[in-house]
């Protein structure tokens, strides 16, 4: 099941190539990505997670705009902060940051990363690691939230986020 996963996202990531473009301005000598095409990526995001909830027997989920808007608003300040953690620069956690949007769920998990690489890549990152590839998969969650920061350098702040 693992290689089948692997192999579905590595023709994912092949089919984002085309809605990145690559640069070498990244602050570290490396190659970033600038994301072209922002109004797919949670689409593609959403689609690729559904797709290994799948192969793990998971119940599909949605996107909820509430959650999108906390993740996104975690992913700015982490810029802000200048390092990849739960915590807002006001001492909010996950609940706290998704209860300001009213959401009236239950949040299940928090994925965050730091990254050059595109949203596939990071899922990717994300699978393979216990705790995170957990929030993933957690078959309680029916909704998720999306969203991200991109700095001017390149550098992206990646937010995911589930809930019920």
């Amino acid at each position: 099941m693992m290689k089948r996963v692997f192999l579905f996202l590595m023709a994912a990531t092949l089919a984002l190539a085309a809605a990145c473009t690559p640069t070498t301005e990244n602050g570290s000598g490396g190659k970033a990505y600038r994301i072209r095409n922002a109004d797919k990526v949670q689409l593609r995001m959403l689609d690729s997670v559904n797709a290994l909830r799948q192969a793990a027997a998971a119940p599909a989920i949605q996107l909820n705009a509430q959650l999108n808007a906390a993740a996104a608003t975690h992913s700015r300040d982490m810029s802000v902060q200048n390092r990849p953690w739960h915590f807002g620069s006001d001492g909010s956690s996950p609940l706290d940051r998704v209860a300001r949007t009213g959401y009236t769920g239950s949040v299940l998990g928090e994925n965050i990363s730091e990254t050059y690489e595109n949203e596939l890549q990071t899922l990717t990152a994300w699978m393979e690691e216990a705790s995170t590839r957990a929030v993933i998969l957690d078959p309680k969650a029916t909704q998720m939230g999306f969203s991200w920061f991109q700095e001017p350098n390149g550098k992206i702040w990646w937010t995911l986020v589930t809930a019920n």
